[in-house]
C-alpha cells in the first residue's frame, strides 16, 4: 500500500559527496518521521538521520557536520546530503517513514529496498 524508493547511491572516493533521495507513494494520508538508516556488512542496522514532520532533525554522532537530512513534505520525499564521505560510511542505506495510510488508525514504519553507498580510500 506504501512504497519507498531510494536513489542516489554509488561509488565515491573518500572526501567526496553523494545525495540520496527517497520518494514515498501509495495510500498515504500523512507521514510523521522520515529518516535514513544504514547497515554495513556484519553490523547491525543503525539510524543515521531522522527528520520530523515539523522540521526537527537528529543525527548519529559519526555523521554530524557532514550529513544533512531534508525533506519535501508536499512531495513525500526525504533527502540525505552526504559530504566528506569516509570509507566507514560504506553501507546499504535504507529509507524509513512512519506512515498513516488513508483510512488507517496508526502510523506504521515502512522501508525502502536500500541503496548501496561505497566509499573508497
Amino acid at each position: 500500500q506504501v512504497q519507498l524508493v531510494e536513489s542516489g547511491g554509488g561509488l565515491v572516493q573518500a572526501g567526496g559527496s553523494l545525495r540520496l533521495s527517497c520518494i514515498a507513494s501509495g495510500r498515504i494520508f500523512r507521514i510523521n518521521d522520515m529518516g535514513w538508516y544504514r547497515q554495513a556488512p556484519g553490523k547491525q542496522r543503525e539510524l543515521v538521520a531522522v527528520s520530523s514532520s515539523v522540521g526537527g532533525t537528529n543525527y548519529v554522532d559519526s555523521v554530524k557536520g557532514r550529513f544533512t537530512i531534508s525533506r519535501d513534505n508536499a512531495k513525500n520525499t526525504v533527502f540525505l546530503q552526504m559530504n566528506s564521505l569516509k570509507p566507514e560510511d560504506t553501507a546499504v542505506y535504507y529509507c524509513n517513514a512512519d506512515v498513516l495510510i488513508t483510512g488507517g488508525r496508526f502510523y506504521l514504519p515502512h522501508w525502502g529496498q536500500g541503496t548501496q553507498v561505497t566509499v573508497s580510500s
